[in-house]
């Protein structure tokens, strides 16, 4: 049996669903450390979501947002409050023109 010499599978882009080849795709880790590579499992995003994503640091995110979900607030609220806090906590991030 001979073997089909395009090996490269298809993924499933997580935010639009569409449907593309891994190699046309860019690899995505919601943890922000694509780098560390033991025992982890990547996402992959085609490249127009790819770019849209926010690439700044994510260190402690999951931490200020479990704090804020723990307060007894509305849940509607979370971004403002998030933002807030952020803006305590560290200097602003200026986003590149």
């Amino acid at each position: 049996m001979w073997f089909s010499r395009n090996r490269d599978r298809s993924v499933v882009c997580p935010a639009c669903g569409s449907e593309i080849s891994r190699s046309r795709a860019r690899e995505y880790d919601k943890y922000g450390d694509r780098w560390n590579r033991a025992d982890k499992r990547f996402e992959y995003l085609c490249k127009p979501c790819y770019g849209e994503l926010c690439h700044y640091p994510r260190d402690g995110l999951e931490d200020v947002l479990v704090e804020l979900e723990a307060e007894p607030y509305p849940w509607e609220s979370v971004v403002a409050r998030y933002l807030r806090t952020v803006a305590e906590r560290d200097e602003p991030i200026e986003e590149e023109s």
